[in-house]
């Protein structure tokens, strides 16, 4: 009679050792599968439209009082479906400033984070010299409920090759921007 009881109680130890270890496995692929169709049913919806082509208003401001340093100029920004980004911006010239590449993440609904790095020149030196270094551009982006227009907030940092300060450069800068979907 123990040990008949002993080997039910054995048994369901085992059982339930077996139940803990199978629920232990599928949670996290079920926790997957359930982000991937909320994610699809966003994309069905239009929600989560972030991807496409924008028209942007830069605007560089001042980091500690929020003031405009000067008069909105044109940008911009494609973002691509799997993340990544690529900026053009009209506040330095061609020879001044290489295109922006980078990447964006969703961080909330109808929020996102954004990072790109565009190379720096002085289109005096020769080309061999000309690499001055490089701005990265923070960004903070809110999408309009209609998806069809965003708002971003944006620090800049620029380093030079070995990673310091660029002499006639500020170490750092500020940016709000408006933009509407291209279509």
């Amino acid at each position: 009679m123990k040990l008949r009881m002993w080997k039910l109680t054995l048994a369901a130890v085992l059982l339930l050792a077996l139940t803990l270890t199978a629920a232990m496995r599928i949670t996290p692929v079920s926790r997957v599968h359930a982000q991937q169709r909320v994610d699809e049913e966003e994309d069905r919806s239009g929600a989560r439209k972030l991807e496409g082509t924008w028209r942007v208003q830069v605007t560089l401001r001042n980091c500690q009082t929020g003031a405009e340093l000067r008069p909105a100029t044109p940008a911009l920004l494609s973002f691509a479906k799997g993340g990544t980004l690529t900026e053009t911006t009209t506040v330095f010239p061609p020879a001044v400033r290489s295109p922006g590449h980078g990447y964006w993440r969703r961080s909330g609904k109808q929020t996102y984070t954004a990072v790109s790095e565009a190379f720096l020149f002085n289109p005096s030196l020769p080309p061999a010299s000309a690499w001055i270094g490089t701005q990265r551009i923070t960004q903070t982006i809110q999408l309009s409920e209609y998806h069809n227009q965003l708002n971003s907030t944006a620090s800049v940092e620029f380093f030079g090759p070995d990673g310091n300060s660029i002499p006639g450069f500020p170490p750092t800068g500020c940016a709000t921007a408006v933009a509407w979907r291209m279509e």
